[in-house]
């Protein structure tokens, strides 16, 4: 069997962009099982309600739904069951700098498979208030809203 290359995007968190203010970006390996592999190699994943946490210089990921492997017997895992990730020991370090900070968190951002690896990309977010979330939806339509503008008078030129 020939050996994966390049990056695989299993699931991804688009909400955490919107609810968070990302200040930094991890990626971490996964303490995985054989049918967790399995089901996320099916592209079976939910980031939505997951979170990271460190506990005595250990970061875990908690609530990441990775349903049962359908063709798995009695050694299948458990849906939403706390998993290892795996980090360097600076990383680690800096991870705890921040998120002892007040109102600092992690969030997953995307689950995938890099070179047959799963990976997981976190962040230390800071939650946004509901006016920010506003003001980040308004600018991203007046983004839109002049990339248009310019398409069209470009269209037009022609």
């Amino acid at each position: 069997m020939a050996k994966e290359t390049g990056r695989k995007l299993i699931a991804q968190n688009k909400k955490a962009r919107h609810d968070y203010l990302i200040l930094d970006t991890f990626e971490a390996g996964l303490v995985l099982t054989g049918t967790e592999v399995k089901s996320l190699r099916q592209g079976r994943a939910s980031l939505v309600d997951g979170f990271g946490q460190l506990d005595g210089g250990e970061a875990w990921l908690h609530n990441v739904h990775i349903p049962e492997y359908t063709q798995g017997t009695w050694t299948n895992h458990s849906a939403r069951r706390k998993r290892k990730m795996l980090l360097h020991r600076a990383e680690i370090d800096k991870l705890q700098q921040k998120y002892d900070e007040t109102g600092h968190t992690i969030v997953p951002l995307a689950l995938y498979f890099k070179d047959g690896r799963a990976k997981v990309e976190i962040a230390v977010a800071k939650g946004k208030k509901e006016y920010d979330k506003r003001q980040t939806l308004r600018e991203k339509q007046d983004r839109r809203e002049t990339d248009r503008a310019v398409s069209a008078a470009r269209r037009r030129q022609r």
